[in-house]
């Protein structure tokens, strides 16, 4: 028989794709090359239903003959190696962001003669679409907790963006830009204490409550889908620790970033400017395995974060921690730096990276902002998170537009310049959402 190859994310089914099947049946014995949850998020969200999950259910599909995985959004490397006689998709990819994935598919067929067949698209019906509206409906906390966990196996790196209240959350939500065949978007949502603090009007030194903290969460997870790690300061005491990581778990945060000091909670930014105090090693390994004992599943994610570079102790100190915390059960390590030139996280990410036990590494770039994405992934860093940039942005337009409403008596300049329109910002948010 001859061979076709139908690639497909098939992340959720609909007729669409049988008549696709159809089809390709109609030619030959049917390969499925269905994409991996890596090759799905390398270009768009995570998928909605793991790669194992997809592959049994498409074997079981009629006139499917044999599911392979297709690892990456070309086609080329699959289509090497099985050299089919056919590819069937659908006649849309002949347009908008998928034209050059169907230019090298039929570069790649002309060098054994094979032929492209292209079914007319399923008018009315779009994957994308379907699962926009069910995201729409929400997520569930079982859901939303596994979620970090998942892009952690599946993307090179996990971009996280602060929010400190429902509206920000939405941005961090909903932001997109396309760059060719990838959409990039924010994977996930830091609740910042810093962010949180200053949104309420009260310095950065745990003057906001876990009970505050908890009510923002509610508030922010309410309009939301994406997972969350949220800013657990030093954590509190042990006995108190434990009751937040099982608050934290059954309202369906995935992860809590707790920092290695005690006493009285200064910003780590302020450095050796002020008082800081870390903890021992010995007591913070104990906070961290109690935390762990504390939880439900193994969904929920202890991150410890080491403050030795800004309390001036070095890399081998640093260093030493992160394997005791790593020791302790810790699922991640977040290291901080107040430096702007970032050489020392970039030492010390080196050196990380060759410890036998290691595990997720995060890095917060207030300072060093000048690193892109792509220098933090040839680094070994798996999750940046930026952490307070929506309410550093916010602040000075707020005091622009209060400026000008002063200085000039009326509202028109700071309508026109600093503010969206009131018939948008009316209709931001659907009266049915």
């Amino acid at each position: 028989m001859k061979k076709v190859y139908v690639g497909m994310s098939a992340d959720l089914l609909h007729h669409g794709h049988l008549n696709i099947i159809g089809e390709a049946k109609k030619l030959g014995y049917v390969i499925v090359g269905l994409l991996t949850d890596e090759a799905i998020a390398s270009y768009k969200r995570l998928p909605l239903i793991p790669y194992t999950q997809r592959k049994s259910i498409v074997e079981n599909i009629k006139g499917v003959s044999e599911v392979v995985p297709q690892e990456t959004l070309d086609y080329v490397p699959n289509l090497r190696k099985i050299k089919p006689d056919y590819v069937v998709h659908g006649d849309d990819w002949r347009r908008g962001v998928q034209k050059e994935t169907r230019k090298r598919v039929l570069d790649t067929l002309k060098e054994w003669g094979g032929k492209l067949v292209e079914p007319k698209y399923t008018e009315g019906v779009s994957s994308t679409q379907l699962i926009n509206a069910l995201e729409e409906k929400g997520t569930t906390p079982n859901k939303r907790l596994k979620t970090l966990r998942r892009l952690l196996a599946v993307k090179p790196i996990v971009r996280i963006l602060e929010a400190h209240n429902g509206i920000t959350g939405l941005i961090v939500e909903k932001t997109k830009v396309t760059d060719g065949e990838q959409v990039k978007e924010f994977e996930g949502i830091w609740l910042s204490s810093l962010a949180l603090s200053t949104s309420m009007g009260k310095p950065d030194t745990e003057a906001v409550d876990f009970s505050l903290r908890f009510r923002t969460i509610e508030e922010i997870f309410e309009v939301t889908t994406k997972p969350m790690i949220v800013d657990g300061d030093t954590g509190g005491s042990i006995e108190h620790f434990r009751f937040r990581v099982r608050t934290l778990e059954r309202l369906g945060v995935s992860a809590v970033i707790i920092e290695d000091k005690v006493g009285a909670k200064r910003n780590s930014l302020f450095g050796t400017d002020v008082t800081q105090k870390q903890d021992t090693i010995e007591h913070f390994c104990e906070k961290i395995r109690e935390g762990k004992k504390s939880l439900v599943t193994e969904d929920f994610m202890i991150i410890a974060r080491i403050e030795s570079l800004i309390l001036k102790k070095g890399i081998e100190d640093a260093l030493e921690r992160a394997k005791a915390y790593i020791d302790a059960g810790a699922d991640g390590i977040m290291i901080h730096s107040k430096e702007k030139d970032g050489g020392e996280i970039k030492q010390f990410c080196q050196q990380y990276n060759g410890l036998e036990n290691r595990v997720s590494l995060v890095v917060v770039p207030s300072t060093f902002s000048h690193f892109t994405e792509d220098e933090f992934k040839n680094l070994g860093v798996n999750i940046v998170i930026y952490g307070n940039h929506l309410i550093r942005c916010a602040y000075p337009s707020m005091v622009k537009t209060a400026q000008s409403i002063l200085e000039r008596g009326r509202c028109k300049e700071a309508s026109e310049q600093y503010c969206m329109p009131v018939n948008e910002i009316l209709t931001l948010i659907p009266e049915d959402y």
